[in-house]
């Protein structure tokens, strides 16, 4: 049985939570100078989905954190593909963290153990005809950045798990390291040689597993804050074990926090000033970082969060894309938003409580705003009595 150190400090457990928004970039100003890559390098990961409602949710990310970042800027600011004749890096690739994610280019060498570990892995959900692979990296070599398509082809029949050849070599090349998704184009991968696409200096597999997973610990427990095991696990999908065998060397701190039954771990930067500043008040995605982990969520937040989109429509209760929205530190409600063109439908909003009522007009006449909409409809409030307020307070918001 491992022993576990002693506890640095012990945490309130609204201490926690303040050093969580902090950490995940919703409490006090935010840095605005950096902008959209700030935001990617200080969360270490930004999780890509293909749900679009307001917008996707690598663009929801920043604007949840920033406010009304133009959403050509964010794509600009994520992808910088080098022009004809250029030698310009991108300033992220896209792999798997804690799903696939867009990551700042600097972590590449950090993803050495788990290039390795799917070098490793037999493959067994796609059969790789012969020569295709071979003939993938040649094609970029010689053609430069490409979409599946571009390449040959992404699908042989319609259904979406169907990958031609040429597909499923191309993926195996980017689990491999050997090429690298630099840029979505009309939601389709752009891969590119890594040779090309990432700087010489960090074009390399030299640092083992340890050295890996122990940046990426460091990298996790700085983004959350504070942290169980299990927490600092998930942010970047590693195994309890590997986390168990360097959290100590990590740089991390052991702290106990009121009322969480398991030991953490906290960024000893977070714990060297209070957590101090003004709150954000948004919608946030449902695979924003802050609420990534349900059992974290609820511990922090008392708040249970889950995606309600692959659920039978009979049986959700929130909503297909319900956001939380956070006010005042705090999780407050849910907002099911839709698109009727300039009109920003609430399908389904969920309050907790009357106070709630002001924050999630606010969140929703701010998104509105930023999708260029000019007007919210309100279709369904789940406490009725409270549907009169939800219309007055967003009546004077619009004007």
């Amino acid at each position: 049985m491992t022993t576990l150190p002693r506890p640095t400090t012990t945490l309130t457990a609204d201490d926690a939570r303040r050093i969580a928004l902090r950490a995940q970039g919703f409490l006090g100003a935010p840095d605005r100078r950096a902008g959209v890559r700030g935001v990617l390098r200080h969360l270490g990961a930004v999780q890509l989905d293909t749900i679009s409602v307001l917008a996707r949710s690598h663009e929801l990310i920043p604007y949840a954190r920033l406010g009304a970042v133009g959403r050509r800027t964010v794509e600009a600011a994520y992808w910088k593909t080098p022009a004809q004749g250029t030698s310009a890096a991108p300033h992220a690739f896209e792999y798997w963290s804690h799903a696939a994610c867009i990551l700042p280019v600097e972590e590449w060498p950090h993803f050495a153990f788990r290039r390795r570990a799917y070098r490793d892995r037999p493959h067994w959900n796609h059969q790789l005809p012969d020569g295709v692979y071979d003939q993938v990296i040649k094609q970029l070599r010689t053609e430069g950045p490409l979409t599946a398509t571009e390449l040959g082809g992404a699908k042989r029949t319609s259904d979406w798990w169907d990958w031609s050849g040429t597909k499923v070599a191309v993926e195996r090349a980017l689990m491999y390291g050997e090429v690298v998704c630099v840029e979505r184009r009309g939601w389709k991968r752009v891969y590119d040689l890594a040779e090309r696409a990432i700087p010489d200096a960090l074009l390399h597999d030299e640092l083992d597993d340890t050295e890996c997973v122990r940046r990426l610990v460091r990298l996790a427990g700085e983004a959350l804050g504070v942290g169980t095991r299990a927490d600092i696990a998930d942010y970047h999908r590693l195994k309890g074990e590997q986390v168990e065998a360097v959290i100590a060397d990590s740089g991390l701190v052991p702290v106990e926090v009121a009322g969480w039954s398991k030991p953490a771990w906290a960024d000893p930067a977070a714990l060297a000033a209070p957590p101090r500043g003004r709150h954000r008040t948004t919608l946030l995605s449902p695979f924003d970082s802050l609420v990534w982990e349900r059992a974290r969520t609820e511990r922090i937040f008392g708040f249970t969060h889950r995606l309600e989109a692959y659920v039978p429509k009979q049986k959700r209760v929130h909503g297909y894309f319900a956001m939380p929205v956070l006010a005042g530190g705090r999780l407050v409600g849910r907002v099911d938003p839709a698109r009727e063109g300039r009109t920003l439908v609430a399908r389904q909003v969920t309050l907790n409580g009357a106070k709630a009522v002001p924050a999630v007009a606010q969140a929703l006449v701010e998104a509105a705003t930023w999708v260029d909409c000019t007007d919210v409809r309100v279709e369904r409030v789940d406490a009725p009595e409270l549907r009169e307020p939800l219309a007055r307070e967003l009546a004077v918001l619009l004007g």
